[in-house]
């Protein structure tokens, strides 16, 4: 097979096709034809190089690549016979009157509306991430060991759980800046309180994340604002002497950060805020008509007197003055 003048840039392609265990024939075949119906007319050389091309790779390709070119040629105007005879096209025929569709019922009934299944519903309300799911989520991330929780961070990002948004990156700049000279003056208050401002955390739970035995929550809160991995590092090193003191302990959440995904990171932050969502409503639950009723307590029936006061017939002695 020689490279054609007409196609530029072809010599690498045509190289890379003679190497063996390499199936460029594809590629080949596509990019001639895109080459091809670029210009709107061509010589009867050009025309000739393209059959020889063409016509021998269309036999050799696999359907879909024909497919491909077949799509693109069916609305060339050029397209030589040959080629539309191997791709089984039927030529045009200038001022022939395409056929028309059938015309549509005036009065078609509208499709009936299916029904969401029990597992679209379950999907829909996970998506959604509802305060309920986001307190389970957070408290199973919590109570896992070191090893459930990488594997908790790993298997969350394919989830269709819906993140948090990412944090705008002057704030997200400024909150880091802020957070690695608390870490430099081990100041573990501040630190958390920027940590919770930044994320829009509670105070309490960014205080938790950060004196998390594990580390992992300091880890995801770093991720979704951004860190980069020296200053997560220096983090570690210096905002908590233990772990400062334990290499290996600094080494595993090193490697954990670096594969730690930016969207398991932001499910996670939409977990702890959906968390004290849940937390809030149960503790501000609006009282009902009936609360009072069913919180009193069932006191024993006392027997009421035969006589109610007011019953008895009582002559009024009326006294005259002398």
């Amino acid at each position: 097979m020689t490279t054609p003048p007409m196609f530029p840039g072809f010599d690498g392609l045509m190289t890379l096709s003679r190497r063996e265990g390499v199936d460029i024939r594809p590629t080949l075949l596509r990019v001639l034809t895109d080459l091809y119906v670029q210009a709107y007319s061509h010589t009867i050389d050009e025309e000739k190089q393209f059959i020889e091309l063409a016509g021998r790779l269309v036999d050799e390709v696999d359907d879909a690549t024909r497919a491909v070119v077949r799509a693109r040629l069916a609305v060339y105007p050029h397209t030589p016979l040959v080629i539309l005879q191997k791709l089984k096209l039927r030529p045009a025929v200038p001022a022939q009157e395409l056929p028309r569709a059938q015309p549509i019922p005036v009065a078609a009934a509208a499709p009936v509306a299916k029904a969401p299944s029990e597992v679209e519903q379950r999907m829909a309300a996970t998506l959604l991430m509802q305060p309920k799911d986001a307190t389970e989520i957070s408290d199973l991330f919590f109570a896992a060991t070191a090893s459930e929780r990488a594997k908790i961070l790993h298997d969350i990002a394919a989830t269709p759980l819906k993140s948090s948004a990412r944090i705008a990156p002057e704030r997200a700049a400024r909150a880091m800046h802020i957070l690695e000279m608390a870490a430099f003056a081990e100041d573990r208050d501040n630190f958390a309180r920027e940590l919770g401002e930044a994320l829009l955390l509670p105070h309490q739970v960014a205080e938790r994340a950060v004196n998390d035995p594990g580390g992992e929550p300091l880890a995801c809160c770093a991720k979704a604002l951004g860190m980069n991995s020296a200053i997560f590092q220096r983090v570690l090193l210096f905002l908590n002497p233990e772990f400062g003191a334990s290499v290996t302990h600094v080494y595993r959440l090193s490697r954990l950060y670096d594969v730690l995904s930016e969207r398991s990171a932001l499910i996670m932050v939409a977990a702890w805020r959906g968390a004290i969502v849940a937390a809030t409503r149960a503790k501000y639950r609006p009282a009902l008509y009936d609360d009072e009723r069913h919180r009193a307590r069932a006191a024993a029936p006392v027997a009421r007197p035969a006589v109610q006061p007011g019953g008895m017939d009582v002559t009024r002695i009326r006294t005259t003055g002398k």
